[in-house]
Order: structure tokens, then C-alpha cells, then sequence
């Protein structure tokens, strides 16, 4: 079959959602002339990636050859063959001796009775000598889904011919069903069919962010994440599974209240319950009852009536349904082969079969939150009683750290409490919706929040209630607009609700109103009101939100109220809170240089909120635990953490702006530069869609650094002086706060704006010194340094870095030091070319410095930087010692003069004046990733776009894409200019 490739197919990888990963490798595979295959369960996407990859690489083959096999069909010999070869074996067969030709026209139409046995060799000969010459005329690529369904005459030949194609441009890409647990080695018996060296790759289950993107890119909006939670653990993973679940709940007029299943459509019933039939009524009784329970045993069914429990799933094991032991090897244990298996079976079951299994449950259940829960599922109606089993199993749960649990328990007691009782029901609701927001179901502590204000007249209730709805709006406070006037109207003048609401206008202040001021003034009402109605928790969250704002203010009296927020008593829930005490203490600290001090506290206050469950605040403190690691020049360990808050927060829909800003900051220091613009980009676009000044500032602070590392000294400037603008607004003058500072004025030196640069420093020194920032003084002498040094004032440039990275050194700012260790690399290059020496890292002494001691600059700079695992800023080194000075900024270089140069692809550097931008020397080839390098190595023999394309099995537009990122690494504009590289690297080899 042969294809036009002047009008490609537009690749389908973008719609193969979590996957990255695999579709690398098996992209580096076939366009290494390998051959891919890919294993799974039903389900699980092998025939989307497949149809992406199809689509990818089969418009840079000539010849594409597939084939789908159904079970139905696989009995039919020789079928596959005809999908593969029907349509192109005439285009060859008049090339075949003629006992291969006959051979494969009777294998091919039918006629005669063509056999193996009767035909093998000829037939096998004949498979290997079409594909060969279709070969010999361009490459193929053999695409073949389903191959667990390939008819077994087939398979030997394909496996023949496979096994004798070495060096012909043939790849093969298929897909093979194995199981959900996989046995050893179990797609190997497939591989046969395969060349010698074939990658396979298995597909995992999805993880529940890529679900929830997945149900997102599929049409299933709106859904809690809640839900969405619960259709991961449902569908184990599996996409299938997952947009049948989300389908069903489309569909469905009632979806479920949280804590009830999942609805499973007939058709996931049908296959994952095909097997049921052959057990008996008695038997998938007991497998109900195990699919009610939360960790069934045998112990657990035998109590609860199932008295042949142990022959039942042995049998259901047998059939595939079950599986007896846990993970660790646990004797007794009942797993169900997949969630869906336990969903499918309980969504099977009539509602009076359900409630029959939770009341065997309810006595036969040791724990009593279990306990409780089933009696709740099997008894209808309201019920004092159940009611307040429930309430007390909820509190229990809250105690053992599992909010999210209590916020179930709650709104079951909800659910059976009387019209009459006390607490009433609308208290229980608000109880879990609270619990709710604790363990981060942000979208269902506001949908009960909602509902208890549709229906409450209570003023306390009704206050809490508000208080519900605004907490769950996080940044975005500015969409609540309308709810403090009704919050204040309940309140009324009782003192203890109107220190509530007071302390939420503290945030609306900061938060919508950007008035800092303000924001100090409401916290402090509010802990006034507090007290004067004893309510102490409040009180501390007030004190601590003005410690917070005192801090940021640089205001004397900061010091004396977070003292006020630290005494005795003590509430143990806002000791941990993300805005308590506790935190404040941290965030002084950590502006404070007391990075070991920061480390302590905020590692305490992590412990503490995962063993409550405080999602929320866990979110923040993995974010606080990265911040003080990264300041301590632990990039990677910084990185690690910032990822993990931001999944975190991605999983519950907390503070994901400032989850992106941050890790945009750790991916600057230790990771990738374009994924740090990337998420300082969207962080600043979340902050101004929430309409969140403060964050907003500090996602500028982020997308101006991470400009600064990817060479942007304009994109830079412009980020950080909005930036400063905004903080000024707001009041903030502790530069310890967003210690962009040092990055502004180095951006201002790159770029020329010399006296703007010393305006920042001048003005930044001021409010540090008064305050006692030692780091940040550091960095801005730094920064000051740069700046004498573009006077021409070397030698005290020099003294200053050596100053700066010794203070550096001592407060532990591991990263800092390095980039000051850097400086004074580049710096003494610089002196060394200017001073008559050769200009390199390794140039000869010079009046103003050796190339021995720009050497050690650089080998210092390097070992600092590798101590810190700082990726981004090892490339610099690199990229200046490539480019033979060490003039080069993140931005650009600074001559003797101040002139300012601009930085050139790795690190080359063009002159102020330099009309080309051609490089200072010669680019090692092997810098290239490898397939650069195999186009490149192309490039230099004087293939084509069109011949490249075809000989590493990709397409034009991939070559032309490929090229393009060549050009830019290599500083280059054309393909002659490889070749003149190439031979530039031969003479000085």
C-alpha cells in the first residue's frame, strides 16, 4: 500500500493522554529502525497508542502493511496474511521463483490447499521475499492490533520472516492482550513474530490525574473530585473502564450521593461478571458480601453468616473473579481480581440484597467506624440511634486523622438523624462539610455548605456555613464577592460570629483589595472580637494572619505578635493549620536566614497534618519543605517535593497557582528551564484570573527568574519591574519575601539599564539592612559586583563576589554560593582575554589574571553547582567554557567597558556590535540528542529532507523539526553551516 508523504497525516499522540513516557521510547525505537510491542490488560489503551503511532510514522514509509485480528476469526488460517499481503503481492510476486509464487497465491486466495506442512518452506520463503522487495523500493511498516487473535499459521510466518530481515528498513508496531496482573514474561511468546531486538512495552493503569484528564478531554465535565477519585479507584486505571464510569454518570438522572457507588453500566457488568454464571446463588452471596465490606477476610465472611466462605472463593478464585491473600502474602485475605469486579457485583445486587449484606456486616465488622457504616447502608429511614452511632464513628475517624472518612460518616448521620433531633441535621451536614474541606474535597465541603444554607435559619449554622463557602474559594476569594454582606447580615452584632467574618475580610482585603494595611486592621478586629467571646481559635488564626502580615510589612510589631500567637493556649488543629501559628513561625524563620530552625519546624508541622489528614496544609507544607531546600541549594530534593505538592494540590484543587509558581522556581534551579516558563506562565495566568494580587507578585518573581536562566534579560526586566510595582502597591518592603531582588538588578546590568540597576540595589539594601537580611545582602552585593565590573572596577568586583559567596557559604544558601562562584568565573575570564591572554577558560596568564585561576573559577562554580544538582546553571558552566569566555551572563556578556553583548545558542557570545551572530568557536556534534545527531550525520553525506526521512523512518515535517532545533543549538542558520562545523572540529582535531 503505498502513500503519498507530501501531505503527512497529522500525527494522533495528542490524543494518547498519560503516556508520555512509552510514546518516547517507542519513538526513539522505530526511529531508530527498531521494532515496538505493546501488552496490556483489556482496556487499558493499546490501540490508541497504536493508531497514534500508525499515524505518526506511516507517512514516512512507503509501503504500509496492517492487519487487526478478531477472535471469531482466528481459527481462519492464513488470514492475517491476506490482511498483511493481500493488496501488495502483486506489485512483487513476478519476482518470486515460481514454487514461492504458487505457494502464496493459494495461501493468498484460498485456492488449493495450501498448508504449512504441505507448503513451508516455499510459503515461508515467499513471505520473506515480498517483504524484502518491498523493502528494496522504500521502508515498510507492519501494523498488527490484537495479535492474541492472529491465526497460528500467520504468526509462524511472520516470526520466519522477522527473524531474516536484519538490516532491511522494515519495522513492525503491534499490540497484544495479556492481564490485569501480568505473568512473568508474558507477552515473550508474541515477540517471536517480531525482529531480534524489538522493544516491548507494557501499558500501566493511568494515575488519577491523567483519569481526570482523560474524562476532561472526553466530554465529562463538572464532576467532583471526589467522584473523579472514586472512578479511578473503580476502574483500577483503566481509560475504558474510567469513560464508561464517567458515561454512566452522564447518563445517569440521579447521580450518587458521596459515600454511595459508583453507577456500572451493563456493558463493564457484562464484561468483567462474565464468569458469575457458573457459581452459585450461595457463592456470589458471599461475593456480595465481600464487595459491601471495606477489607474483607475469610475470618470477616464467616462471621457475617458465609459459613463455606472458604470453598466459595476459592472457586470465584478459580474463575478468575478473586484472588485469596493481600499483597504482603496475608493468609485470609479475599482481593477481588479488579475494583470493577467488586463495583460491577455490588451495582448487580438489588437494594434489599445490599442492605441483607451490610446488616450481616454490621455485627460481624471488629472496627467500629465499620461498624457503624454498615448499620447506617442497611437500615431505611431516620433513626435516632444509627444517627448518633454515626456522628460518634465520625468523630472517631476525625481523631484517627481520616477527615475524609468523618465527612462521609457525617452526612450518612445526616441522612437518619429525626426532624427533632439535637444536633439536628443541618449541624451534622456543616460538621462534614468542614471535615470535607480538612481532607481537601473542596468541591463537596461547598455543595453541602450550599445546601445547609438552602435550608437553615440558624444564625451560627448559617455564619459557619458562609465560612464553608469562602474557604473552599481559596485564592479566588474575588468570586465570593456577594457572601460577605450576607455573612456580616447573620452575624448580627454577636461578637464570636462576627470575629469569623472579620477574619475572612482580612483575607478579601489582601487577597481581592491588595491592601496590606487593611488586611493587618481586619485580622487584628477580628482577634479582638474573639476574645472578647472567648473563642481562642479564632483568636490565633486572627494573631497569626497579622504576625503574617506585620512580617511581609516589615513592621516593628511583627515580632511581638506572632509572640501573642505562640502563647499558651494553645488550639492543637490551628497549631498546624497552613495560616496558624505555626506556619508563621516558619515563614519568619525562613526570611530570617534560619534555614536549619525552618527545616525543623516545617518538617514537625508536616508530620502533624498528614497524621490529622489536613490535606490542605499538607499541600503548603510540602511546598514550604521545597522552598527551604531549595534555599539550602538541594535542588533536586526541592524538586521532588514541589512535584509531589503539586499533585497534590492538582488531585483536590488546592492552591495550584502558587503550586506552579514554586515549582517553576525548583525547576529553574535543579531541573528543566522551558517546563519553569511554562509554569510560571500559567501561574501568573491563574493568579490574574483569580484576581489574586499576592500570588500574582510572586508568580512574576518566578516567570522573571526563570527567564533569567533561560537567557531572557528583557522578558526578565519586564516580569520583575511589574513585580516590584505590584509589591510596592501592596506594602510589601521585606525583599526576604520574593528575594527577586538580586535577579532584577542583574537583568538591568545585561541589558545596559546600569543606573536602574543600582537604583534596585540602593533601594533593596536599605529595607534588608534595616531588617537583617544577610542573604539577601549577599546577593545584592552580588548583583553589585556585576555592576562595578561593568565599569571596568575589576579588582573590587572581584573582592565583593569573594565577600558575597563567603557570607553565602556561612548562612548555608548552597545555590547562591554557587552562582557567585560562577561570577567570579566568568568575571576572571574576562579579565584574562581583556588583559591580553588567549580568551579561553584555559587561556595563558594575563596581566589581571592566569588561566589556571579562571580554570579553578570554573572547577569551583562546577563542583558547587554539582553539589546543589543544579541542572539549569551546570549548562551555563558548560556553555561558557564551550564558548571559550567566561563572559557570559545567563543573558549575555559584559565587556571592560560595560558593553553588553548578547549570549549566542551554548553559550557563544555575539558583540554589541556584531552584525551575524557567528560563533567564537566550534560545536561539538555530540551535544545533540541522538536523533539530531543521526539527521545532522544525514545532513553531511547530502541526503535530502525526503531521504533522511525515510531512512530513520520519520517524517518530513519531523525533519524539518528536527532541524530546526539543530540550527538553534548549534548557533547555526543553514545546513552548510553543519558541514563548516563539521570540518572546523576535523582541522582543530
Amino acid at each position: 500500500m503505498r502513500r503519498d508523504v507530501e501531505e503527512p497525516v497529522r500525527p494522533r499522540s495528542d490524543q494518547v493522554i498519560g503516556r508520555d513516557e512509552l510514546l518516547g521510547r517507542a519513538r526513539d525505537q522505530l526511529s531508530g529502525g527498531g521494532s515496538v510491542l505493546l501488552h496490556g490488560p483489556p482496556g487499558i489503551g493499546k490501540s490508541t497508542m497504536l493508531r497514534a503511532l500508525d499515524a505518526e510514522y506511516s507517512e514516512s514509509a512507503r509501503t504500509v502493511l496492517r492487519c487487526s485480528a478478531t477472535e471469531s476469526e482466528s481459527h481462519l488460517p492464513f488470514l492475517a496474511l491476506v490482511d498483511l499481503l493481500g493488496l501488495v503481492a502483486d506489485e512483487v510476486a513476478d519476482a518470486l521463483p515460481l514454487p514461492q509464487r504458487a505457494a502464496l497465491e493459494a495461501a493468498l486466495t484460498g485456492r488449493g490447499e495450501s498448508s504449512l506442512h504441505r507448503d513451508g518452506l516455499a510459503l515461508r520463503l515467499a513471505v520473506l521475499s515480498v517483504l524484502r522487495a518491498l523493502a528494496a523500493r522504500g521502508p515498510v511498516l507492519l501494523v498488527a492490533d490484537d495479535l492474541q487473535w492472529l491465526d497460528a499459521p500467520s504468526a509462524e510466518l511472520l516470526g520466519f520472516a522477522a527473524r531474516r530481515l536484519g538490516g532491511m528498513p522494515v519495522r513492525m508496531l503491534g499490540a497484544v492482550r495479556t492481564r490485569t496482573e501480568p505473568k512473568e514474561q508474558e507477552h515473550t511468546p508474541y515477540l517471536r513474530a517480531y525482529p531480534p531486538e524489538s522493544l516491548a512495552l507494557r501499558l500501566a493503569p493511568l494515575t488519577g490525574s491523567k483519569v481526570s484528564e482523560l474524562l476532561t478531554a472526553r466530554g465529562y465535565t463538572g464532576l467532583r473530585r471526589s467522584t473523579v477519585r472514586d472512578i479511578h479507584h473503580t476502574s483500577g486505571g483503566n481509560p475504558l473502564f474510567a469513560l464508561e464510569l464517567g458515561r454512566a454518570l452522564a447518563e445517569s438522572p440521579t447521580p450518587p450521593r458521596p459515600g454511595e457507588p459508583l453507577p456500572v453500566p451493563t456493558s463493564l457488568r457484562a464484561l468483567v461478571l462474565s464468569r458469575l454464571d457458573l457459581l452459585s446463588a450461595e457463592a456470589r452471596r458471599t461475593l456480595l458480601v465481600a464487595s459491601a465490606g471495606a477489607r474483607p477476610t475469610l475470618a470477616l465472611l464467616r462471621a457475617a453468616g458465609r459459613d463455606d466462605a472458604e470453598s466459595e472463593t476459592a472457586l470465584a478464585a478459580s474463575l478468575g473473579l478473586v484472588a485469596t491473600g493481600g499483597p504482603d502474602g496475608q493468609e485470609g485475605t479475599v482481593r477481588f481480581a479488579h475494583p470493577l469486579v467488586s463495583a460491577a457485583l455490588y451495582a448487580q445486587a438489588t437494594p434489599q440484597e445490599r442492605r441483607d449484606a451490610h446488616a450481616a456486616l454490621s455485627t460481624a465488622a471488629s472496627d467500629p467506624i465499620e461498624r457503624a457504616r454498615h448499620l447506617a447502608l442497611a437500615t431505611t429511614g431516620t433513626d435516632e440511634t444509627v444517627a448518633a452511632r454515626l456522628a460518634e464513628a465520625a468523630t472517631l475517624a476525625r481523631d484517627r486523622g481520616a477527615p475524609s472518612v468523618a465527612a462521609q460518616l457525617g452526612l450518612l448521620a445526616a441522612r437518619h438523624t429525626p426532624p427533632d433531633a439535637q444536633p439536628g441535621a443541618d449541624e451534622r451536614r456543616l460538621r462534614s462539610a468542614e471535615d470535607a474541606l480538612t481532607s481537601g474535597d473542596i468541591d463537596l465541603a461547598r455543595e453541602v455548605a450550599r445546601d445547609v444554607l438552602d435550608r437553615a435559619t440558624d444564625a451560627a449554622i448559617r455564619v459557619r456555613a458562609w465560612m464553608v463557602v469562602i474557604d473552599a474559594a481559596g485564592q479566588a476569594m474575588a468570586e465570593v464577592e456577594s457572601v460577605f454582606p450576607q455573612a456580616l447580615a447573620d452575624a448580627g452584632d454577636d461578637p464570636r460570629l462576627l470575629a469569623l467574618v472579620r477574619y475572612q475580610l482580612a483575607w478579601r482585603a489582601l487577597l481581592v483589595e491588595g491592601e496590606m494595611t487593611k488586611g493587618r486592621e481586619e485580622a487584628a478586629h477580628a482577634a479582638r472580637l474573639a476574645a472578647t467571646a472567648a473563642d481562642r481559635r479564632t483568636e490565633l488564626m486572627a494573631l497569626s494572619f497579622q504576625a503574617q502580615m506585620e512580617t511581609l510589612m516589615g513592621h516593628p510589631d511583627a515580632p511581638a505578635t506572632l509572640e501573642r500567637a505562640l502563647t499558651e493556649p494553645q488550639d492543637p488543629q490551628v497549631a498546624c493549620d497552613h495560616n496558624g501559628a505555626g506556619a508563621t513561625r516558619f515563614r519568619w524563620q525562613i526570611m530570617s536566614d534560619q534555614l536549619t530552625e525552618a527545616r525543623t519546624t516545617i518538617t514537625g508541622l508536616l508530620g502533624e497534618v498528614r497524621r490529622r489528614g489536613m490535606v490542605e496544609a499538607e499541600v503548603h507544607f510540602l511546598r514550604g519543605l521545597a522552598e527551604t531546600e531549595l534555599r539550602a541549594g538541594h535542588c533536586g530534593r526541592a524538586l521532588d517535593l514541589a512535584h509531589e505538592s503539586l499533585a497534590l494540590g492538582r488531585d483536590t484543587g488546592i492552591g495550584e497557582a502558587a503550586g506552579h509558581m514554586f515549582t517553576s522556581l525548583a525547576e529553574a534551579a535543579g531541573g528543566d528551564v522551558d517546563r519553569a516558563l511554562a509554569l510560571a506562565g500559567d501561574a501568573v495566568s491563574r493568579a490574574e484570573e483569580d484576581g489574586d494580587l499576592i500570588y500574582l507578585s510572586r508568580a512574576l518573581g518566578a516567570r522573571g527568574h526563570a527567564q533569567l536562566v533561560a537567557g531572557n534579560a528583557a522578558g526578565t526586566v519586564q516580569s520583575l519591574r511589574r513585580a516590584r510595582e505590584l509589591e510596592q502597591g501592596l506594602g510589601i518592603f521585606d525583599p526576604a519575601r520574593g528575594r527577586w531582588h538580586g535577579d532584577l538588578a542583574e537583568a538591568l546590568i545585561r541589558i545596559g539599564e546600569l543606573e536602574e540597576a543600582q537604583d534596585v540595589i540602593d533601594a533593596t539594601r536599605e529595607h534588608a539592612s534595616r531588617l537583617g537580611r544577610a542573604s539577601v545582602l549577599a546577593v545584592l552585593d552580588r548583583a553589585e559586583a556585576l555592576l562595578k565590573a561593568a565599569h571596568g572596577e575589576h579588582e573590587a568586583a572581584v573582592r565583593q563576589l569573594t565577600s558575597a559567596q563567603e557570607q553565602l557559604a556561612k548562612l548555608g544558601y548552597g545555590l547562591e554560593e554557587a552562582r557567585v562562584a560562577l561570577e567570579l568565573g566568568r568575571l576572571r575570564a574576562e579579565r584574562a582575554r581583556g588583559s591580553g591572554g588567549s580568551g579561553g577558560p584555559r587561556g595563558s596568564v594575563g596581566a589581571g589574571g592566569s588561566g589556571r585561576s579562571v580554570r579553578e573559577a570554573y572547577d569551583e562554580a562546577t563542583r558547587l553547582l554539582r553539589r546543589c544538582r543544579a541542572v539549569p546553571w551546570l549548562r551555563q558552566v558548560e556553555a561558557a567554557v564551550a564558548g571559550g569566555t567566561g563572559a557570559v551572563g545567563p543573558m549575555g556578556a559584559v565587556g571592560s567597558a560595560g558593553a553588553v553583548g548578547s549570549v549566542g545558542p551554548m553559550g557563544s557570545v555575539v558583540g554589541a556590535g556584531s552584525p551575524t551572530g557567528a560563533r567564537s568557536a566550534p560545536v561539538e556534534l555530540d551535544r545533540l540528542a541522538q536523533t539530531e545527531r543521526q539527521v545532522a550525520a544525514l545532513v553531511l553525506e547530502g541526503a535530502t529532507n525526503r531521504e533522511i526521512a525515510a531512512r530513520l523512518f520519520i517524517s518530513v515535517k519531523t525533519v524539518e523539526a528536527t532541524l530546526t532545533r539543530v540550527y538553534r543549538k548549534l548557533g547555526i542558520r543553514s545546513r552548510v553551516d553543519i558541514v563548516r562545523l563539521a570540518a572546523g572540529q576535523q582541522r582543530t582535531g
